[in-house]
């Protein structure tokens, strides 16, 4: 009996321990819209984080998304194929890429690459007290250092997404057209008669914007949130990259199962 009440008890403060962490990141999320405002002002501060994160990204998802879509060319070749549906290359490679494969790989790339970046640089400016010394010049940290970096992963990522999309549909046509001798005008022709503005590009978009919305948020939080010292640090790294990949598939079933439950 008392076993089971240790182990009760245990469950219990492992619970509010995390009811109280989602409170205050509910209530951190509502002073970073707050204080927004002010670091929009300052374009350069967000100018500065889109590069950091958008940019300095491009490396990685353009060579990702290649890759991806040369997988996708050789794979899904060799399954049509068998149907007779060769020609249709480009129309699975377009729409797995902008539907799925292209916000959520995109997604997992920026959590890994950016998200874990932002997170060590406000956790270290959080270890050596420079948020602290931010405070006692009156400078608000949310607008000064987190705010730019979540709206510069905001924007960053629904543009790398597009590209990895448009590296991913290259690859494809590489792979079919070129090595393989899929029809040029066959690969081109179908997937423009395929892939729909609405449905497939639009709701990629949506998707890869609220992926950016939760992993920059998750990011910026577990830095912010993070013990000020060099361990500290690192388990805010690691939490923020696979809280972001947990977050990322959740939300992509949500939303898919929202946007596309009427298309056939």
């Amino acid at each position: 009996m008392s076993g089971a009440v240790v182990l009760l008890r245990r469950v219990g403060s492992v619970v509010n321990a995390g009811v109280a962490r989602l409170g205050f990141a509910a209530r951190f999320f509502l002073l970073l819209l707050r204080y927004s405002g002010q670091s929009l002002l300052r374009v350069h501060l967000t100018m500065r984080e889109i590069y950091f994160s958008g940019v300095l990204s491009l490396l990685i998802i353009i060579v990702s998304g290649l890759f991806v879509g040369m997988v996708l060319g050789l794979q899904g070749y060799e399954t049509l194929q068998r149907f007779g549906s060769g020609d249709a290359l480009g129309v699975l490679v377009a729409l797995s890429l902008t539907r799925e494969l292209g916000p959520v790989v995109a997604g997992l790339l920026f959590a890994s690459r950016a998200g874990s970046a932002v997170t060590a640089e406000i956790g270290l400016m959080k270890t050596t007290e420079q948020l602290k010394a931010m405070d006692m010049m009156a400078v608000n940290p949310l607008a000064r250092v987190v705010a730019p970096r979540f709206w510069g992963g905001v924007v960053s990522m629904p543009l790398l997404a597009a590209i990895f999309s448009a590296m991913g549909v290259f690859g494809g046509w590489l792979i079919g057209v070129v090595f393989i001798g899929v029809d040029e005008g066959a690969f081109w022709s179908q997937m423009q008669a395929a892939v729909d503005f609405r449905e497939d590009i639009v709701n990629g978009v949506i998707k890869s914007f609220v992926f950016g919305v939760a992993v920059a948020l998750i990011a910026v939080f577990e830095g912010y949130d993070c013990e000020p010292t060099a361990e500290g640090v690192s388990r805010a790294i690691t939490r923020t990259v696979v809280s972001s990949a947990l977050a990322i598939l959740a939300l992509d079933f949500v939303l898919t199962s929202f946007m596309f439950r009427g298309v056939s």
